[in-house]
């Protein structure tokens, strides 16, 4: 099934006459039907605007004809169209949506979808090769319908093709049950990082911004979250269900999950506290008794303590028994019986010593620590005078009760604006 045109756009296909073998006009082109799972970007059907109403047929099923129509082969068959079927319709579901692009990671527009003739081991499958996000798409569709099909390519062919390919696309659907039924993941978009995922939240309507948050993992979630701003975090927790917002939630940094509950209603947050696991919802209690711009109300309690008596094969222990996020660990406190904080050894020490070195020859000369109830500009200050990369944070009897991290300060830094 060739043509001396491969590449083919939608705009292009729509309207064109459909005839069997005889000549006979059987329907026009009104929607091209795209699978999805396995089968993403594979033509699934035409569908034809028949004197029966809406039908489908294979594409496989159809050949183009000299003259530039489509004819259904001798045993084609035309089915109804249910409206329930697993596919996306590009015409109706596509054209002029916003879709995201993983490759730019942005949000863009659909202005044409270009399909191309592939070979496969049946034969040719019509397949989805790109979706058209610039001028060019945008004029052909305009122009669709005022001159003939050949003059309009060749007046789009002189301007700049502005093109994603199909891989790097992922389609916005907010209808959960149909996004279920054609199983759409966002698997693309959640291997981006996650302030590239929070700035495409930030460009989409709120019901989208709900819908892509559902489908991503509790982790990759908790980690876009603690990215966008505080006021669209609100928002977004806010339309989930608590049990939905409990799961994202105990993912979080404690400290950024107590910075978020504060500023909810509070029956809100006590309903999402109630969900949690228990050992989550009391760190993030603890840390709701805190003022917010205290050390203490921007310390993370998710950091790594071990005995004053421990070698460096146990800090290692403990370094990979440790549940948080690894890339936070700049360094390891060593505390007494009763947690008072009586040294820290930088992570860089302890790699390079033997196993069996015991960690209180590894501490820092001299260390600073800041008091729970210190004010954060406090906090601030001792971070530029000492060129820190994490302070702990210790009550009146020295006990260490969590630490900041450099993240938490540029945080709070640039919320100041």
């Amino acid at each position: 099934m060739t043509d001396d045109v491969t590449l083919r756009s939608l705009t292009a296909l729509l309207g064109t006459p459909i005839t069997n073998v005889r000549g006979r006009m059987r329907g026009r082109l009104k929607d091209v039907a795209v699978g999805t799972g396995e089968e993403a970007g594979r033509v699934a059907g035409l569908v034809l605007k028949t004197r029966k109403g809406l039908e489908i047929v294979s594409s496989r099923e159809v050949r183009w004809t000299p003259s530039g129509a489509l004819e259904l082969r001798p045993d084609a068959t035309l089915n109804p169209v249910q409206g329930d079927e697993n596919f996306i319709l590009l015409r109706q579901d596509l054209l002029d949506r916003q879709i995201i692009d993983v490759h730019g990671r942005k949000v863009v527009r659909v202005n044409d979808v270009n399909l191309r003739w592939q070979s496969d081991g049946d034969g040719e499958q019509l397949c989805v090769t790109e979706v058209e996000v610039g001028l060019r798409g945008a004029l052909r569709r305009l122009l669709s319908g005022t001159m003939p099909k050949r003059t309009l390519e060749n007046l789009v062919a002189k301007l700049p093709s502005r093109v994603i390919p199909w891989n790097f696309v992922d389609m916005i659907e907010v209808d959960p049950a149909r996004r279920v039924k054609l199983n759409i993941e966002y698997e693309r978009l959640a291997k981006l990082h996650p302030s590239d995922i929070a700035d495409i939240l930030e460009d989409l309507a709120p019901a989208e911004r709900e819908a892509v948050l559902r489908t991503l993992d509790e982790e990759t979630a908790a980690e876009t979250l603690e990215e966008v701003e505080p006021r669209l975090q609100k928002s977004l927790v806010q339309a989930l269900d608590s049990e939905t917002a409990a799961g994202i939630v105990e993912e979080m940094d404690p400290s950024a999950a107590a910075d978020l509950l504060a500023e909810l209603p509070d029956e809100r947050s006590e309903a999402i506290l109630e969900e949690m696991d228990p050992e989550e919802r009391q760190e993030v209690k603890d840390l709701l008794e805190f003022r917010e711009d205290s050390a203490a109300g921007r310390m993370t309690t998710e950091y790594i303590a071990v005995p004053q008596s421990a070698t460096v094969a146990d800090g290692i222990r403990a370094l990979r028994g440790f549940e948080g996020d690894p890339e936070t660990i700049t360094e390891i406190y060593l505390i007494d019986s009763s947690e008072v904080l009586h040294g820290v050894v930088p992570l860089a020490r302890l790699v390079l010593a033997r196993p069996e070195t015991r960690m209180e020859v590894l501490t820092e000369p001299r260390f600073v620590t800041v008091r729970a109830n210190q004010h954060e500009n406090e906090v601030a200050e001792l971070f530029d005078k000492y060129n820190l990369r994490a302070l702990p944070v210790v009550d009146k009897a020295g006990k260490l009760v969590g630490v900041v991290e450099a993240d938490h300060v540029i945080a709070f830094l640039r919320a100041r604006g």
